[in-house]
């Protein structure tokens, strides 16, 4: 099993960056497929962003391509989501979330959620 707990969100302008943080423990964190999922309230969750095991295979969404970054780093057990050029559409609850692959997955179909953390854009 991972613990996983999210961090880095709040409240930014349109046109701003923020950074997302997510902290694993309790398991071999190099042996998950990681991703970034994103809700607001009525919707259902979708997908941001996925980084294979090394870190060397990344997917991102279409919304989002061009403006957001995943990164990980297995010697920290951390994985980040750089946020840049945000729009107040990306507005939502973010999520990090884990499961044992080896290709990146950008479906729902994670093993470990975070709690999620709120991120606000302003117009």
């Amino acid at each position: 099993q991972v613990q996983l707990v999210e961090s880095g969100g709040g409240l930014v302008q349109a046109g701003g960056s923020l950074r997302l943080s997510c902290a694993a423990s309790g398991s071999t964190f190099s042996r998950y497929v990681m991703g970034w999922f994103r809700q607001v309230p009525g919707k259902e969750r979708e997908f941001v962003a996925a980084i294979n095991r090394s870190g060397g295979s990344t997917s991102v969404a279409d919304s989002v391509k061009g403006r957001f970054t995943i990164s990980r780093d297995n010697v920290k057990n951390m994985v980040y989501l750089q946020m840049n050029s945000l729009k107040p559409e990306d507005t939502a609850v973010y999520y990090c979330a884990a499961r044992t692959a080896v290709y990146v997955v950008t479906t729902t179909r994670y093993d470990y959620w975070g709690q999620g953390t709120q991120v606000t854009v302003s117009s």
